[in-house]
């Protein structure tokens, strides 16, 4: 019933939704070419008629539902169909490629016209890739055994020795060393997978991801964990806010953010959030 819903939504932003690069809602929608993308997009992807999305190798829950994007069902491979859609490709018109998450903000060219998978937009990586508008905006959090000494922690000064792990290349490590700044170091994992290993085997005390990823992993992923705390704005000075990767200076930029002022005007990027994230919002909050 979602599904169609959002499908349906995300129909109707092609007759309804605005052109340009702003959310305004002012001009007209760019002209559809049968399915392969509109006017904003000729010339503008790595293959003319197809876009091409990247995704994790392998890409998580509530992300990516059972490692297959192209079902559409997930958070990101959700958001990704709408906004395709919302650019005149239809969903034979959409292929799926897989990065690793720190290849896919190396400099350079690039396999996929866009990538998603959690990227937080930050000044550093605008230096070797471009990014758009923000589709989702989460804050960070703590995972640990709720048998553990950290379940209990509830401030900034509790957490300063515990063993954090993290995935390289995230805000999420960088969050651990500039703001929880523990008196261990963080171990470091090539990714999120490794770092809940080495949680499950008792060699860390806790792993810090975003909010969903965190309470997805809490509630089916490792049993008997908890999401100890999320950290606020207030705690750490920011939040994260993801967005879709691109080569630098790409211009297809330009037409996925009209496609996501388009979708997020009518709802659909709400109505895709309630479906795949709607139980994934709420935590405690760590203080200073």
């Amino acid at each position: 019933m979602r599904k169609s819903l959002i499908g349906l939504v995300a129909a109707a932003s092609l007759g309804l939704a605005a052109c340009g690069g702003s959310s305004s809602g002012s001009e007209a929608t760019p002209e559809v070419t049968e399915g392969g993308g509109n006017e904003c997009t000729a010339g503008q992807t790595l293959t003319e008629g197809i876009l091409t999305v990247g995704t994790g190798a392998p890409a998580y829950s509530p992300w990516v539902e059972n490692d297959a994007p192209e079902s559409g069902e997930g958070f990101e491979a959700a958001v990704a169909y709408a906004v395709a859609e919302a650019m005149g490709f239809a969903k034979e018109n959409v292929t799926w490629v897989r990065t690793t998450f720190d290849e896919a903000i190396q400099p350079g060219a690039k396999n996929f016209d866009f990538n998603l998978q959690q990227y937080s937009i930050t000044d550093e990586r605008k230096e070797t890739v471009s990014f758009s508008d923000s589709y989702y905006t989460t804050n960070q959090a703590i995972v640990a055994y709720t048998d553990s000494a950290v379940a209990s922690m509830t401030t900034l000064a509790e957490l300063a020795d515990v063993k954090f792990g993290v995935q390289s290349g995230t805000t999420s490590l960088d969050f651990v060393t500039n703001v929880v700044e523990p008196t261990t170091e963080p171990y470091v994992y090539d990714d999120n997978a490794a770092a809940k290993a080495a949680l499950e085997a008792k060699q860390i005390d806790a792993i810090v991801v975003d909010l969903p990823t965190a309470l997805y992993i809490s509630a089916v992923e490792i049993e008997g964990t908890k999401v100890v705390g999320q950290f606020p704005a207030e705690v750490g000075g920011t939040t994260d806010e993801f967005g879709m990767v691109f080569d630098l200076e790409n211009p297809l930029v330009d037409c996925v953010n009209t496609a996501l002022a388009q979708i997020r005007q009518i709802g659909t990027l709400d109505a895709i959030e309630q479906q795949w994230l709607s139980d994934n919002i709420t935590a405690p909050v760590i203080t200073e």
